[in-house]
C-alpha cells in the first residue's frame, strides 16, 4: 500500500476527529443559581456537561447575562450552540423534547396560619405577596392578582439584583423566612433551591389551576438550539430520552418541584 494512498486514507479521518473534537459551545449566566454559574455549581451546568459526554463533545460554556430574548440573541449571534432551560414553546428557537415539567409555586412559612393553594383563595387580598419583578416588568402572576384587584399589597424583588450582587432571585425567598412578606408566588426552580437555605421551614405549594385567566403557570423545560439545526436537536434529544431517568433525579437533586 503506497504512502499516497495512506495520505488520502487518513484525510477523512483526521477531518472526522477535528470534527468531534469541536467543543459544544452552552451559553449560560454567570450568576443564576439554580441553574448556572461561573463555578460550575448549577443545574444546567451538570446537565450540559452530561450531555457533552454523552455526545462526545467537550462542552465550553460562554457567559452571557440572561435577560429579554436572551437564549434567541446568543443563539442567532453564534455565541454558542445550546441554551438550556427554556420554555419549549419559546419562538425564534429550536427546542428540543421537554426534560422536566414545573410551575410557580406559593411560598409561606410552616408555621404560618394560612395555607394557599389557588390563585382564587379569597386570603390572597389581604396577604403581602412578594412577586419577581422581571427587568422592567412583574413576573405572571402579578396580572393574574391585577385581574382580581389585588395591586396594593404586592412587593416587587428585582430577580436580576444590582451588577455583581450574588443569587438575586434568593431574596424573595429570604423575606418570607424572615416574614417581611406573608407569602410569595415564585417559579417553582428557585423557590425549591433556595427554600433549603432557609433558617426556618417554608411551604411550597404548586400554583393552581396550572392555567388561569388566559395566564400559563407551569411550562414545559427544553434546551434550544438554532433554528435549522436539526443536527444537533436529534443528538440532544436522544440524550435527554435514553437518559431521562438520570436526568429527572438531577432535576430533583436541586429542590425543583416537578408536576405532571
Amino acid at each position: 500500500m503506497s504512502f499516497r494512498f495512506l495520505s488520502w486514507l487518513f484525510v477523512p479521518l483526521l477531518a472526522y476527529s477535528a470534527a468531534v473534537a469541536d467543543p459544544l459551545k452552552v451559553c449560560a449566566d454567570p450568576n443564576n443559581l439554580p441553574f448556572s454559574n461561573r463555578e460550575g455549581e448549577g443545574l444546567e451546568n451538570k446537565l450540559a456537561e452530561f450531555i457533552g459526554h454523552g455526545i462526545h463533545r467537550q462542552v465550553e460554556f460562554v457567559w452571557w447575562s440572561e435577560r429579554k430574548n436572551f437564549a434567541q440573541h446568543s443563539l442567532d449571534q453564534g455565541a454558542c450552540d445550546v441554551v438550556l432551560g427554556v420554555p419549549s414553546t419559546m419562538p425564534g428557537v429550536l427546542t428540543t423534547a421537554a426534560y422536566y415539567r414545573s410551575s410557580y409555586v406559593f411560598v409561606s412559612r410552616s408555621d404560618g396560619d394560612f395555607h394557599i393553594e389557588s390563585l382564587n383563595d379569597s386570603h390572597l387580598k389581604d396577604l403581602r405577596i412578594g412577586i419577581h419583578v422581571v427587568g422592567d416588568d412583574y413576573a405572571p402572576p402579578a396580572y393574574a392578582l391585577a385581574r382580581q384587584g389585588i395591586t396594593k399589597n404586592i412587593v416587587g424583588f428585582n430577580l436580576f439584583g444590582e451588577y455583581g450582587e450574588q443569587t438575586p432571585a434568593r431574596k424573595i425567598v429570604d423575606a418570607v423566612a424572615r416574614g417581611d412578606i406573608d407569602l410569595a408566588i415564585v417559579w417553582g426552580p428557585l423557590a425549591g433551591y433556595f427554600a433549603r437555605y432557609s433558617p426556618v421551614p417554608l411551604e411550597i405549594q404548586a400554583v393552581k389551576p396550572q392555567i388561569y385567566l388566559g395566564i400559563p403557570f407551569a411550562f414545559d423545560i427544553s434546551a434550544a438550539v438554532r433554528t435549522g439545526n436539526v443536527d444537533l436537536q436529534s443528538e440532544l434529544n436522544r440524550i435527554l430520552s435514553s437518559q431521562s431517568s438520570v436526568i429527572r433525579r438531577l432535576v430533583g437533586e436541586y429542590g425543583i418541584p416537578q408536576v405532571p
